[in-house]
């Protein structure tokens, strides 16, 4: 039995629409591949300890809450971001996606900075983007469809053509409700507005994230999963959206 450690990050501040649904995913598949998967919660001022951990999340949370997690954040960024770049599996909801860009700009005008790991900026709006969404993913070379649900005000708009959406919208908002891209996918790092909690309801992207944690250890997860539950919850939402 191998064992892995996913890293939810700011739990206690980031943690709008029960997202931390997608750790609970993570963690029991991997327990029905026969190996151990623990949950450690890094709040603000704790030290990330890159070398004993597999993957990180982090979802949403309010204006306030995510300036919060920026001041804890800008300080060790280049760290983070060569992590990512070395293909760290990183999984990124609503505001943590937001935080990942330049900046966010309210709709009073009010600016909040981002990271900047990512050339793309989100503006605020009066009108929320709500609603099921359904896109069209390549993951590892294989397209799939993705469900969820988004609900957000933010506007993100790619400010560099090269960068990679994590997937086309086919029903639903997305990044902005005019591009159809939704989301970013950059090495092993997903960022999406998608609620619902994702996960759940799309094992072929849990997987995807299961099985890089496991490569990373030199290790090949062989057994296959009865995903017979997940698959009707993914196509039942799917057949919603394309009958309307």
């Amino acid at each position: 039995m191998a064992g892995f450690v996913i890293a939810h990050m700011y739990p206690d501040l980031l943690n709008l629409y029960g997202d931390r649904g997608n750790l609970l995913c993570l963690q029991q598949r991997m327990r029905w591949h026969g190996h151990d998967c623990r949950i450690k919660n890094i709040r603000l001022g704790e030290k990330i300890e890159y070398a004993g951990i597999d993957m990180i999340f982090m979802g949403g949370g309010s204006d306030r809450e995510q300036g919060l997690v920026y001041r804890d954040l800008v300080g060790r960024s280049d760290e983070f971001m060569a992590h990512i770049e070395d293909g760290m599996p990183v999984l990124c909801i609503c505001g943590a996606y937001q935080l990942l860009g330049i900046s966010y700009i309210a709709v009073d005008g009010q600016v909040m900075e981002g990271l900047k790991f990512f050339n793309y900026l989100t503006r605020g709006a009066k009108n929320r983007l709500i609603g099921n969404v359904l896109i069209k993913a390549c993951i590892e070379g294989e397209e799939i469809s993705v469900v969820g649900f988004e609900n957000h005000g933010g506007r993100t708009c790619f400010e560099d053509d090269s960068l990679q959406p994590f997937g086309m919208v086919i029903k639903g908002y997305g990044n902005n409700g005019e591009d159809k891209k939704e989301g970013i996918k950059y090495n092993n790092l997903i960022g999406t507005y998608l609620h619902g909690p994702l996960l759940p309801k799309n094992p072929g992207i849990a997987d995807y994230y299961l099985k890089t944690m496991a490569s990373r250890q030199g290790i090949e997860l062989n057994s296959r999963l009865d995903d017979y539950i997940e698959n009707m919850a993914h196509e039942q939402v799917k057949k919603k959206l394309l009958a309307t």
